[in-house]
């Protein structure tokens, strides 16, 4: 049964099209990503499938290799068949193409035994992997998925200022044999490295010996932030202007998910429609700043940047009041509804003109420092870093308030906090007054960043992402929403050719987090501390 699901999810990747155009991205030497997605595909339901398994080393590997075998044989007559069945008439991704590639070049006949034998010989090498302790079978599936995600990103290494050092690991498309070598045991060196220090850590509390001494902490903390700092400053000098452009489109995502964060994590208010806080923000920007038809101050970007952050936070405020006694699904589908409000609005020839209706508003200034226009992606990462760093900032110390504790009670329990003196309806609007002002200023550093803005610019896929950035990331987690918006804004911008995919690929990662790492990438110590005593029963 194991096998038949596994070759099923297999050719459910490829019948949709993603094998084939995975494979145009080469990962390590002639093995494409279309490969690795079989593998990842099949090789994840087998891999379960042998750690359920309770039969003895031997027994598991010759089970796991038969259920391999039957997947490979699943997935092979597929091409096979293919010579006397028009499967493209159902599959219309269905061609030449990927018939070659999953028979590897070779004949019908010997494509389908090279799959069956494939299939067994990776049945047996994840039971393999089964048998060692859970420290280094961990660290060997960690190693493995880092060497990937390195292979995939490696013409990122070519296009750096400092490229040249890395040519002898690389080959045309991706890593070579060498580099992935080194990767894969780097990567195995520093998860042992870690875990030494841990357990050295730990001995040393035990036997209390540990340091006491406040300042050593401190100090430590003050060195790993000043060369943080230095690094952040001197990126867009090594990455060029492309990747400086990536990294924008990431910043101004933490910047929404550093709002949407305090609406959600902190005061556990579903927002489905945070989205019109950043159009808000663009177009009061546009509007303030645009030398076209459509403008009406003229104003500079820093003149125009007050008024957009406090017309978002008045329309938070506004949203907030008639939700006050809603919660959960009902005031998602509120929320929702007040986004998709504005965008047709927006899109309205009622208001076309005044906003622009579906030819947006144009020619909207760029922000003069000084002497100097911020002009490139590079220009712009600067201004982005600086909007991070006081959202970040401002985040941070709301979370240490009074206030943050209370949106934290009302999270947990809204009757209780109410009982306990928390003013539920002061504390829900601030929330959502706080949350829409981070969004006016992304959406303002938008408009002035793209020098135009159109409806389709705001729908509600925006509002996802920013919602599924934090849930990777680690709901309530500052630092995890910079790793959200890396994994989930960052990664797609980089593989643009794999752009039709990027929802299935969202709600895969969605559903992964949910069963293998709930808390998120980078969670918050007590949701953290939360879900480990969910899980021990205690």
């Amino acid at each position: 049964m194991a096998g038949l699901l596994a070759g099923a999810v297999a050719l459910y990747f490829t019948l949709v099209g993603m094998v084939q155009a995975f494979s145009k991205r080469a990962v390590v030497a002639s093995l494409s990503l279309g490969h690795i997605t079989l593998l990842l595909a099949a090789g994840t339901v087998l891999y379960v499938f042998a750690l359920r398994d309770r039969t003895s080393g031997p027994g598991r590997l010759l089970q796991t290799a038969f259920a391999g075998g039957l997947g490979g044989l699943l997935l092979g007559l597929y091409p096979y068949l293919g010579q006397w069945v028009d499967f493209h008439y159902m599959f219309v991704r269905t061609s030449p193409e990927l018939y070659a590639l999953l028979r590897f070049g070779l004949s019908p006949t010997a494509g389908l035994v090279l799959m069956v034998v494939a299939g067994a010989a990776l049945g047996a090498l994840l039971a393999a992997l089964t048998l060692p302790g859970r420290f280094w079978r961990n660290a060997i599936i960690e190693a493995s998925l880092v060497t990937i995600t390195v292979g995939m990103l490696s013409d990122l290494f070519k296009g750096m200022t400092i490229g040249g050092i890395f040519t002898p690991f690389l080959n045309a498309e991706g890593l070579n044999y060498i580099g992935a070598v080194l990767v894969f045991g780097l990567t195995i060196a520093y998860v042992v490295f870690a875990r030494r220090r841990r357990e050295q850590r730990a001995a040393l509390e035990a036997s209390g010996e540990a340091p006491k001494t406040p300042a050593q902490p401190d100090t430590r903390r003050w060195m790993v932030a000043g060369v943080l700092v230095i690094v952040l400053l001197a990126l867009p000098a090594v990455l060029g202007s492309y990747l400086s452009h990536v990294l924008n489109m990431v910043g101004l995502y933490v910047i929404m998910g550093l709002g949407l964060n305090i609406v959600v994590g902190y005061a556990g208010l579903l927002d489905l429609g945070y989205v019109a806080f950043f159009a808000l923000g663009a177009y009061t920007m546009g509007l303030l700043t645009s030398t076209g038809p459509l403008g009406i101050a003229h104003f500079t970007f820093w003149e125009a940047l007050p008024f957009s952050i406090v017309v978002a936070l008045i329309a938070g405020i506004l949203l907030g009041i008639p939700v006050l006694r809603m919660r959960g699904d009902y005031l998602a589908i509120v929320t929702l509804g007040f986004g998709e409000i504005i965008r047709i609005l927006a899109l309205s020839n009622w208001l076309k003109p005044f906003i622009g209706g579906a030819q947006g508003i144009l020619l909207i200034k760029k922000p003069p420092f000084g002497p100097w226009t911020l002009t490139t992606p590079i220009h712009f990462y600067y201004l982005i870093l600086a909007g991070i760093g006081v959202a970040f900032f401002v985040a941070y110390r709301l979370r240490e308030s009074r206030l943050g504790r209370a949106w934290m009670a009302m999270r947990e329990d809204e009757d209780v906090a109410e009982a306990m003196g928390i003013d539920l309806v002061t504390t829900k609007l601030t929330a959502f007054a706080f949350g829409a002002s981070f969004s006016g200023l992304s959406g303002a550093i938008f408009a002035s960043y793209v020098g135009s803005i159109f409806p389709h610019s705001f729908n509600l896929l925006i509002s996802i992402n920013v919602l599924s950035l934090i849930i990777v990331g680690g709901v309530g987690s500052l630092p995890g929403v910079v790793v959200g918006s890396l994994a989930l804004v960052g990664l797609p911008e980089l593989l643009r050719e794999f752009a039709e995919y990027r929802m299935l690929m969202y709600g895969l990662a969605l559903i992964a987090m949910m069963l293998l790492k709930p808390e998120g990438f980078w969670p918050e110590p007590i949701r953290k501390r939360e879900l480990r005593v969910e899980e021990s029963g205690d």
